[in-house]
This record gives C-alpha cells, sequence and structure tokens, in this order.
C-alpha cells in the first residue's frame, strides 16, 4: 500500500504509472449489481441484520454442501471477517500459524488482537504451499490460516494435500481459518474447497476479487456451528453490519457468471503476457501461478548482486521507469527482500508495457 500512494502521487504530480503493485481488478462492478444498486437507491436502505440480509446468506449457502444459511454472515470485507474469526476462535497468547510468503495482514491482525504468530516458511521444495512436515517443524499451534489460492504466490492446494493437512489438523484440535477469497480466479479446475475436508474450519471469502467489487467492502463467512452466535454478537458490537447497499450489489453479482467469467480470461491472458515479459528480462524463478492475480517472483541477481533490497528496488522501478510493483518484504519477513510480487489484474497493455520497461532497465 505505501507503494500504491507513491505512486499515486506521482500520478499527481503528471507521471504516468504502470500499476502492477496492487491486487484490485480493473473492471468495475457488475452490470447486474450496477443496475440493482440504483433501484436500490429510490429505497430505504439502513442497518440490516447482523448476519446480513437473509436472501444473500441464502444466496451464498446454495455455493456449498451442507451449509445452512445461519452459518453464513455477511462481513464488511474479508478483513472484518478475519478479524471476527480471530476473536471468536483464539484466546489471547494463542499460537496462529502463518505461511509465509503469505498475506501479511493477518501476522499483523494477530499480533493486534493479543495473540502469537507463527512463521510457516514454504518454498519451492513444497510447491510454495503447507504440508504437515510443516506444521511439525511450527511445533503446538491452536490455529492455522491456509490461503489457497494464495497470495502472493498464486498456488493452490490439491485436494490430496488439503486433505492431508485439515485432517492432521483435526488430529491435532488445530482451529484452520480459511481464506478462499481469491476461488474463481484459477488457470485450471475450482480450487477445493476446505469445508468439504474440514466441516469446522471458519472459512472466509469476498466479493472484492472475483466479483470485482474491492471497494464495495462486503464479503461472508462461514462459521463453524457451534460460535454463530459469538460472531453474530461480535458483528453488531463491531460493524452493526455490512453496508446494506453493499449486499444488495453482492445478491445481484452473484448472477453475473458470465461477464465474471470474461475477466478470468483475461486475467489468464494477462498472465501469459507478464510471464513472458519477466522472462524477456531475465525474472524468470518465480512460483506456479495455478490462481489469483500475482507472480512472485525471485530477484537475488537484481538485489543482493546490485546490493539492493527488494523493497528499494520497487522503489528504483517507480522512480525510474514509472512501474509500481511490491516488495516481497511484507510477505515474508526472512526471505522476502529477494523476492517481489507482480500483479496483473489491471491492464493487459500495462503488463506488456512495463515489462518491455523492465527488460529494457539498466541497474
Amino acid at each position: 500500500m505505501a507503494m500504491a500512494r507513491k505512486a499515486s502521487e506521482l500520478e499527481t504530480e503528471g507521471h504516468r504509472i504502470l500499476h502492477l503493485e496492487v491486487g484490485q481488478p480493473l473492471t468495475g462492478l457488475p452490470e447486474q449489481a450496477r443496475v440493482a444498486v440504483v433501484e436500490q437507491l429510490n429505497l430505504p436502505l439502513g442497518y440490516t441484520n447482523a448476519a446480513g440480509t437473509q436472501p444473500l446468506r441464502n444466496r451464498i449457502a446454495e455455493r456449498y454442501e451442507n451449509v445452512e444459511p445461519e452459518r453464513v454472515v455477511v462481513v464488511a470485507g474479508a478483513s472484518a471477517g478475519f478479524t471476527l474469526a480471530f476473536l471468536t476462535m483464539f484466546e489471547p497468547g494463542d499460537r496462529v500459524g502463518v505461511i509465509e510468503p503469505g498475506y501479511p495482514c493477518y501476522r499483523n491482525a494477530l499480533i493486534a488482537l493479543g495473540l502469537t504468530p507463527v512463521s510457516i516458511p514454504v518454498g519451492p521444495d513444497s510447491r510454495w504451499v503447507p504440508t504437515t512436515a510443516h506444521l511439525d517443524l511450527a511445533g503446538d499451534l491452536d490455529g492455522l490460516v491456509l490461503a489457497s489460492p494464495s497470495n502472493p504466490t498464486g498456488t493452490v492446494l490439491g485436494a490430496g494435500d488439503l486433505r492431508e493437512l485439515t485432517t492432521t489438523c483435526r488430529e491435532r484440535n488445530i482451529t484452520v481459518i480459511a481464506d478462499e477469497i481469491y476461488h474463481g480466479i484459477v488457470n485450471g479446475p475450482p480450487a477445493p474447497r476446505v469445508l468439504d475436508h474440514y466441516q469446522d474450519a471458519f472459512v472466509i471469502n469476498s466479493f472484492s476479487k472475483y466479483f470485482s467489487m474491492t471497494g464495495w467492502r462486503v464479503g461472508w463467512a462461514v462459521v463453524p456451528d457451534g460460535v454463530v452466535d459469538t460472531v453474530e454478537r461480535l458483528q453488531q458490537n463491531l460493524y452493526i453490519c455490512a453496508p446494506h447497499v453493499s449486499q444488495v450489489a453482492a445478491l445481484a453479482a452473484l448472477d453475473a457468471s458470465e461477464e465474471l467469467e470474461r475477466h478470468v480470461a483475461r486475467y489468464r491472458t494477462n498472465q501469459s503476457l507478464l510471464i513472458g515479459g519477466l522472462a524477456a528480462a531475465g525474472i524468470t524463478e518465480i512460483a506456479p501461478a495455478d490462481g489469483a492475480f500475482y507472480v512472485y517472483a525471485h530477484v537475488p541477481h537484481l538485489t543482493t548482486d546490485l546490493g539492493l533490497d527488494s523493497l528499494e528496488l520497487c522503489q528504483r522501478w517507480l522512480h525510474e521507469l514509472g512501474v509500481a510493483a511490491t516488495s516481497g518484504s511484507d510477505f515474508d519477513l526472512a526471505r522476502g527482500h529477494e523476492y517481489v510480487r507482480f500483479s496483473y489484474a489491471g491492464s493487459g497493455d500495462d503488463v506488456d508495457e512495463a515489462c518491455e520497461m523492465l527488460a529494457g532497465w539498466t541497474p
């Protein structure tokens, strides 16, 4: 976000910036959702039930097998969902595993809530996904945050790996918090769902990524049976409810699959452009990008060899080329200084042009 802020400042000063730093779809609200919002503006908009409007909860529950609408809580974006999950499922001091590289806000939110994040480093040897061997090395855990497809690597946990991992968690009484916000944005078969293997997981999803609704701040949680009331009471006290107008848009967006699948097709095209363009720029050591819209690249020849860390490298690219990318430092505290994340959620033309600039860059 610091890179995005600096990029915006440079744009305000008249500089042209190619945005490969933020995981935000270029596209706006699906057309069906836009129409629904316009119609709703002539009607009252106010507080909804804490868990969300019943029609939206019903439709979300239909996306799963054996999930009753009562277990669905509509939240003010996935970020609110994680706060509710952490407060509900853990006590201060509990040890919660977070995969590195991984989304930094898991770690930061856990710390802010008095919990102890336990870094679980993964790498090419396991195809950048966690295994039971990684859990063994982490020691005693009270919880584990699993993301598939992952940010920043884009890797997907296969059904067999997910089954083995969740079985181990169940045997060891490790609570699973599943981040599935990139479901729908995959290059092959649908990403396996945690609930198919672990019914007591706390699952979080969002309308931000696949549904192209980042600014609307609406998502959902599928909550374990025994804590539904706790989550609703926390929601009432912390957020009251998710924004009513966003829930209207979300309900309509669930019927916009034809439009949304065109976005996914564009991401696939952009991914090919980015991987090919990075290769032409000498950046070839990347994590398998199974889904989401990121490429996570190892760039020691542009960091260690030049006496830079990845943040300094990204700052130079921004100021010298007008190319905004994201340092790996936040995603991985130990190794991220040699990694850069590129987002291809935006324009294919921008991806292509940015790669050409990187290929011609002289340190």
